[in-house]
């Protein structure tokens, strides 16, 4: 890597003001990601709910977000929770009722921070009244799914080759109709919609207008990059099992075809003020690919999951942090960095290097120019649980020969808020009074909300300080673009204006000969006995300065 050049201005948008009426809040909004189960337990059933989120909403308020994301709370049979949707106005009543979503709407809007919701467009639950409707033989119905005979004699094998991202092929039998198959490139309880059927067209859009009507300022969607499968749905031609955060070409993954999907979406988005908006889950085999989602006329924003899958080498970020900022700056939108979600194993623990590491990883993260996603829990830095009884494990994939590696439950253990656990009353560590739904680990309550806040080493007021930082400085966020220092080797050391940040990606001591400044934060702590001038930047340690 060489050192000493630097990236192009790649981002000269000005830092929008981040008032609730702000223009293209989006630009820079720090957006922290509620998973509802395992968030806050209302009613002390021992799973989370609407009800328990909107009582923690102050802590959002004070950590400094922007807007919050939830995952799905619609009604759903629960086989991939919550991703298989029933019905896609209604409330399971696992998470309460439609006035308990409305109710937290209002209260995160009363709060200054938006609420961005998941829409799951690529499948719907098999309990969904249109696939009830498809099995029992309904024409109409049935060409809103992929239904297909199979090959072989008697039409005994499935359509094509394609494997299920959860493990086994993609195709299931249709009950009652030897030689009929359905398609679900996930659980065979979540058929995948077909959406060359203008009718499926009509319905999403219906149900986005129904959220917007809620006030809702955006959604989430699942699987964006799905809805649209090759023509004739050719065979992978491949061996292996799918990777649910694979990168490869795949004839079912980012064809073309959806974006005419998502230029109609932007049409509704705009229909609505305050700047509603859409981001996708689009997992692209590159950068550029990414980027097509958010041309201007599409979504707002794509994750970017190219950076999340990036281990800790500063070589390795640098280039994806490039490639990053020159494709969408290419298409005039923000960049988004992500390091955690409900999908892969917490970077605390993904990363190696513990609890310094991740401090570390975040503090680079929120320097970037552009948009960040906060996972819950990592502002409390929670590892992932490893151990976890089979017994009390939910993913399908867990379950599934050949299929993901069922991790995703360590990433949704429910939160602690409280110290101390409360055993004779049910109580886990303030996340409810009734237990709860994945098992939480024993000393869970020494990273909780309540013995962090006010500790100044502690994550969660590291976090609080950078974002806050982030509000106040006008280089950060959407801000100045980004200039890459000199650094030795295994540093990442960049200006954005006044602003230096510097992360240290090795595990030894570095000498930085960086005209610095004043020190606003560090992930850890720094050398101040070194030279004047001189600054010794410990292993696996981010530093953020402003220079006079």
């Amino acid at each position: 890597m060489d050192q000493h050049s630097n990236a192009p201005a790649l981002q000269t948008a000005a830092r929008a003001e981040r008032a609730p009426a702000a223009s293209r809040w989006w630009r820079d909004a720090v957006i922290y990601q509620i998973y509802p189960r395992s968030f806050a337990d209302g009613d002390g059933d021992g799973m989370g709910d609407l009800v328990g989120a909107r009582e923690r909403l102050p802590h959002l308020a004070r950590l400094g977000v922007d807007a919050v994301w939830l995952s799905p709370f619609y009604a759903s049979p629960q086989a991939d929770a919550g991703y298989d949707v029933a019905d896609y106005r209604s409330i399971d009543p696992m998470f309460g009722t439609l006035r308990d979503a409305e109710a937290l709407i209002e209260e995160a809007h009363a709060l200054g921070l938006r609420v961005i919701i998941d829409v799951v467009p690529n499948h719907s639950s098999d309990r969904h009244e249109w696939f009830r409707r498809a099995l029992a033989g309904d024409p109409a119905a049935r060409r809103r799914y992929h239904f297909a005979p199979g090959k072989g004699p008697g039409g005994h094998q499935p359509p094509n080759d394609w494997e299920s991202v959860f493990g086994g092929p993609a195709w299931s039998p249709v009950p009652g109709e030897p030689g009929q198959w359905y398609l679900h490139l996930f659980a065979p309880e979540q058929p995948d919609f077909n959406w060359e059927n203008p009718a499926v067209h009509d319905e999403f859009r219906s149900v986005l207008r129904f959220w917007l009507d809620k006030g809702v300022d955006g959604f989430r969607i699942d699987v964006a990059h799905g809805l649209v499968k090759a023509a004739g749905l050719p065979d992978m031609g491949s061996s292996g099992q799918l990777r649910l955060l694979g990168t490869a070409e795949l004839p079912f993954f980012d064809q073309d075809g959806v974006h005419e999907i998502y230029r109609s979406w932007r049409t509704v988005l705009d229909e609505y003020p305050g700047e509603r908006v859409g981001v996708a889950e689009a997992w692209t085999p590159t950068a550029e690919r990414t980027a097509l989602y958010v041309r201007e006329d599409e979504l707002h924003q794509a994750f970017n999951f190219h950076y999340l899958g990036t281990g800790w080498d500063a070589e390795a970020l640098r280039t994806v942090i490039d490639a990053s900022l020159t494709s969408l700056g290419a298409v005039g939108a923000p960049a988004t960095w992500v390091l955690s979600n409900h999908d892969v194993v917490r970077h605390r623990t993904r990363l190696g290097g513990g609890h310094a590491r991740a401090r570390a990883a975040s503090l680079l993260m929120l320097a970037l120019p552009g948009s960040a996603y906060v996972y819950q829990g990592e502002e409390l830095g929670l590892p992932e649980v490893r151990e976890l009884p089979d017994a009390a494990r939910q993913d399908p994939s867990f379950f599934r020969a050949n299929g993901q590696d069922g991790l995703r439950d360590g990433c949704r253990v429910p939160l602690p808020w409280d110290e101390e656990e409360n055993a004779a009353a049910g109580s886990s560590y303030g996340f409810g009074s009734g237990g709860s739904w994945l098992p939480q680990p024993a000393g869970w309550g020494a990273l909780s909300v309540a013995a962090q806040t006010g500790d100044p080493d502690s994550t969660l007021e590291l976090y609080r300080t950078a974002l806050r930082l982030r509000r106040e400085r006008p280089e950060l966020g959407d801000g100045h673009p980004l200039e890459w220092l000199p650094a030795p080797e295994g540093v990442l050391a960049f200006r954005r204006g006044a602003f230096v940040c510097a992360a240290n990606t090795t595990p030894d001591p570095v000498r930085l000969d960086l005209p610095t400044g004043e020190l606003l934060l560090a992930s850890g702590g720094l050398d101040t006995g070194a030279a004047p001038g001189v600054t010794v930047l410990p292993g696996d340690t981010t530093a953020w300065w402003a220079r006079g």
